[in-house]
Parts: structure tokens; sequence; C-alpha cells
């Protein structure tokens, strides 16, 4: 079986919806997950712009410690202070300063941006992150944890206008 991800939200390689840029709905997307393998523990999201000007990309979104039973966030799970998250669910510091999603906000004039949406099938149940880690220090606790993932993309471009 293949680990899939699918969202009532995104179309994979679409124009991300308003309700996930930031300055006009800021609301974390709906995500549904189907196939994992064998020996997952427990669940993490994340949402990286690998074209932000920074040398570094950007963490728009990180989760880590979602329940191994659950295989669904809802629009809107990952407001700031998590209280729409399943329980034991973290959300890491994102590159906007708060633990919780951070929508798109590329600069104006500086072309499409990608909002990679990545759900990770991981190996123990709880990774070694708090709430204060950035998305470098998920991103390396999952590097060593993960036993499957799967993306959905978003495009979203600010022309200014």
């Amino acid at each position: 079986m293949t680990f899939t991800l699918t969202s009532n939200d995104l179309t994979d390689g679409g124009q991300l919806p308003d309700a996930q840029v930031f300055a006009k709905g800021n609301t974390s997307p709906h995500l549904a997950w189907s196939g994992a393998p064998e020996g997952t523990k427990s669940f993490a999201v994340t949402c990286y712009d690998p074209d932000a000007p920074t040398g570094s990309g950007f963490w728009h979104w990180t989760v880590a410690n979602i329940p191994a039973d659950i295989s669904e966030l809802a629009s809107g799970a990952g407001a700031v202070g998590g209280a729409n998250l399943p329980a034991g669910a973290i959300q890491g510091r994102t590159d906007f300063g708060d633990a919780g999603f951070g929508g798109a906000a590329p600069p104006a004039g500086h072309g499409p941006h990608r909002y990679i949406f990545t759900v990770f099938a991981v190996d123990v149940e709880k990774l070694d992150v708090t709430a204060d880690n950035s998305g470098a220090v998920y991103g390396f606790n999952l590097h060593f944890h993960t036993l499957a993932k799967a993306s959905i993309t978003g495009i979203y471009e600010n022309t200014g206008g």
C-alpha cells in the first residue's frame, strides 16, 4: 500500500487558496493520509517554502507526535496554541516566530512560491522536539525517524495587487 496525502482544501500543483495565505485567512488546510507503513507509531506534518529568499527556505508549520490512530487534521488545526490538534501533538516555532500555522507570505514581485505540505510516518511515538524548536530541528529529528512521507504542493505568488 502506498502512503498518500489528500486534502479537501488543496490540489497538488494548484493555486494555494486564500484561506492558506497569511494576510487573507491564515488557516491551516485540511489534510488526510492513508497507507501508513507497518511500524508507524506517530505522524508529523510540515509546511515548507523552498523558494523563500532566505538561503534556507521558510518553515510555515511543524507538527509532531500526532498519535498513530489519527489520519486527518481538520482545516484550522494549526491555530496558534494548538487547541485544535489531537491530544499529545505539538507544534514547533515557524519562521514567523510562533508555534502554529503561518500562511503563505512571499515578498511582492518575487515570483511563484511552492508551499510543500508533507505528512511523515514516524517510527517513534514522540520526537524529541518542543514548541520552541525551529523547523530545522524538527526536520533533523524527522530525518532519523521517518518510515514514509507524502506531500501536496500548493503554489502562491504575491503580485502586490
